[in-house]
């Protein structure tokens, strides 16, 4: 159910993006797709469709559950469960469509009608999960459910459809529930306000340079894709260096001028904190405010705790500890490449305390002058259309699938590529869209998505439309595409979520899913691959030679992996810190400052200076803008499940080892959320994962 129509919670994310028009009778929402393996109809869907596939969407829907209702038959798994379930689909199919792009390629008129729609389908989503007649219909199916004869899947499904009324306020009186109404609608809008001052904020600022000599360190592929943002951007001279992760990233990382470093880095830490139309404070005082309301409406003592009943951790003790047992070595190792970073500023025959803006550029001298390493060495080796078949090579050799390139197909964007997925046995087991570079209407950072979720209709798979989103380096006019290390590892990253999508086999939408500290698992365990001599054997081949990494760059390459660990540990902590210490607040000041919020429970903790929570408070989308609210600790949570889960491939001494690899699709990739996620772990690896093999690939013991 709760995969088929807008809660409140994700409606933010569900409505970045439609426009208002009248009715259109070739709107091609409301027909069946035509189009190959029935992906969406891009090439035929325009703005003035999505609002009337919406509004009839929800129609149907309320429809649907008025059949339920009124249902005179008893109420069975069937008429009242599975029909549930199976209801919404309209809906479903212009939200996934509508999310996707608006997240990949929003405009205004999307975002106006975001806000538009955002009170409406949030209201669509409670007069289902507040509807007392339904709740009475599955009620009386969950209390028969141990005489049902049910198989795994469908229990597993009436007690999740059950909770979620729970969840959503079914057992709530007239007054509460109409006061929960309120603070969804309110919730709903504050987060999409949020995520959409933040994109303002991302695109608003460029640092354009006019002297030459302001390029001293930076590598020729960033002066070239510098001077091609200036080009873009209506200027006649120099070079436009932006805030995307490709633009700015780099630039701290190279540029000799310590003066433009600490401009481009100042912008960066304080997007959304500007006190202009785009400021973001005031937003999360009201939003943690509501959250919190919410939270106490629905029996809790804090946001929290409300959060995490459905996850592993379950309570915010389990994701405090498991965050202390990381932050006292992390804050050890960053003490340890401070003192690296000082020394290589007195190299320099200078004496200053670095800052923030320091970090990266003296950070990169100390690793170089440490291991002799240098990252640019290693990008004409990642090639990015190079890396994209290593990770379909990686994906073959652990399960046996294939990736095919498709022509004259729909795209959501110009930019992207489209792949069939088939199985080992040359079954279709899902499409696979590829979108890899920024532009200002792209959000920032990562994603894998989905244009339809895996499911059956009519006893047979429907398979699953995959997504994946990133803000790489874009090729310019003198060389491809080539990928720094990180990007290299976040393409095998949201991989590893497109396998599990790809792989999913369940057949009802309402188990499809996993708790949030249990997705990344299936991501992360991915990114163990790429670096592995046996990989970059595949794969890292050099753009202009065709010649493979050499040996000695890969052992290199090796020993200077855990280098800086204290730094990425630390602002990782950081950021997963601070979104816990704002959702365990039992009480919400009227006047809460919540940069100084930051600043104080940050501070309390010794974070050093120089290194700012990943997200600040104001552009930390992941918790503000929904999503990861309260659960940003999952990446964390789930690299002791992955670092585990990857020393049962290498103790056989085969990292491909095909045995375990089936055993990882059986037990954690296919089943969606039929097991309990900690029974599904037991039955890959057999135990419990410890923390150890996490602090040894961090370096941090």
């Amino acid at each position: 159910m709760k995969h088929l129509f807008v809660t409140a919670a994700c409606a933010a994310a569900l409505l970045s993006g439609c426009a208002s028009g009248s009715k259109d009778n070739a709107n091609p929402f409301l027909s069946e797709y035509t189009t190959p393996f029935q992906v969406p109809p891009f090439d035929k869907i325009q703005m003035e469709h999505y609002k009337p596939a919406f509004l009839q969407g929800m129609e149907e829907q309320a429809k649907e559950i008025e059949a339920i209702v009124n249902n005179p038959e008893e109420a069975t798994f069937e008429n009242t469960i599975v029909a549930l379930d199976q209801s919404g689909r309209l809906l479903s199919k212009v939200s996934s469509v509508f999310s996707g792009l608006n997240s990949a390629n929003t405009n205004d008129e999307m975002q106006a009608l975001s806000r538009e729609l955002s009170p409406l389908l949030s209201k669509h989503s409670d007069d289902i999960n507040m509807n007392a007649k339904l709740f009475e219909r599955v009620k009386a199916v969950y209390n028969q459910r141990e005489t049902l004869g049910l198989d795994k899947e469908q229990a597993k499904l009436l007690e999740e459809t059950y909770k979620d009324f729970e969840r959503n306020g079914a057992n709530l009186d007239a007054e509460s529930q109409a006061k929960l109404r309120e603070l969804n609608s309110e919730i709903s809008m504050l987060q999409l306000t949020f995520g959409q001052n933040m994109l303002a904020e991302t695109n608003a600022y460029t640092l354009w340079v006019q002297d030459e000599k302001d390029l001293a360190g930076l590598p020729a592929n960033l002066i070239a894709s510098a001077a091609e943002a200036a080009k873009g951007s209506g200027k006649e001279i120099g070079w436009v260096f932006t805030l995307h992760n490709p633009s700015i990233m780099p630039f701290l990382q190279y540029a000799d001028n310590r003066d433009l470093r600490e401009q481009i880095f100042k912008a960066y830490i304080n997007r959304g904190n500007n006190g202009n139309e785009n400021d973001n404070n005031e937003v999360v005082r009201k939003l943690v405010k509501a959250r919190l309301e919410k939270a106490k409406l629905m029996g809790y003592e804090d946001y929290a705790s409300m959060a995490l009943d459905t996850r592993m951790a379950k309570t915010s003790e389990a994701v405090y500890n498991l965050l202390d047992q990381v932050w006292e070595p992390a804050i050890a190792k960053a003490k340890e490449e401070l003192a690296d970073i000082q020394a290589e500023i007195k190299k320099d025959g200078k004496n200053f305390t670095a800052e923030g803006w320091d970090w990266r550029y003296y950070a990169d001298r100390a690793k170089r002058a440490k291991f002799s390493m240098d990252e640019n060495e290693i990008r004409p080796y990642l090639q990015l259309e190079n890396v994209r078949n290593g990770m379909f090579h990686l994906a073959n050799k652990l399960y046996g699938v294939t990736f095919t390139a498709l022509e004259n197909m729909p795209l959501p964007h110009p930019e992207a590529e489209v792949f069939e997925c088939k199985d080992k046995d040359g079954t279709h087991l899902g499409v696979l869209y590829l979108d890899y570079f920024p532009r200002a209407s792209k959000r920032g950072g990562a994603w894998c998505g989905g244009y339809r979720s895996q499911t059956y209709k009519d006893g047979k798979r429907v398979a699953p439309v995959v997504t994946i989103v990133c803000n790489f380096t874009k090729p310019s006019a003198n060389q491809p595409a080539l990928l720094t290390a990180d990007e290299a590892e976040t393409m095998f990253h949201e991989f590893g979520h497109a396998l599990h999508s790809l792989f999913r086999d369940v057949h009802y939408y309402g188990i499809s899913g996993v708790p949030r500290d249990f997705v990344e698992l299936p991501s992360q365990i991915n990114e163990h691959w790429v670096f592995e001599p046996e990989m970059l054997k595949q794969y890292a081949k050099h753009y202009q030679t065709g010649e493979v990494m050499p040996t000695e760059l890969v052992e290199k390459l090796d020993k200077s992996g855990k280098y800086g660990q204290g730094f990425a540990t630390v602002e990782y902590v950081a950021a997963s810190l601070l979104d816990m210490d704002f959702h365990v607040l039992r009480e919400i000041p009227e006047d809460l400052d919540v940069m100084k919020f930051e600043e104080e429970t940050l501070g309390k903790r010794g974070l050093l200076k120089q290194i700012p929570s990943r997200y600040r408070t104001t552009y930390f989308n992941h918790t503000m803008g929904g999503g990861y609210t309260a659960g940003y600790y999952s990446y964390m949570w789930a690299e002791v499940l992955d670092a585990d889960a990857y020393e049962a491939f290498k103790e056989t001494g085969d990292i491909f080892h095909p045995e375990v690899a089936d055993k990882f699709r059986k037990y954690v990739l296919t089943p969606g959320g039929i097991d309990d996620a900690m029974d599904m772990y037991k039955n890959f690896r057999g135990k419990e994962p410890g923390i150890e093999p996490l602090l040894k690939n961090r370096g941090l013991k």
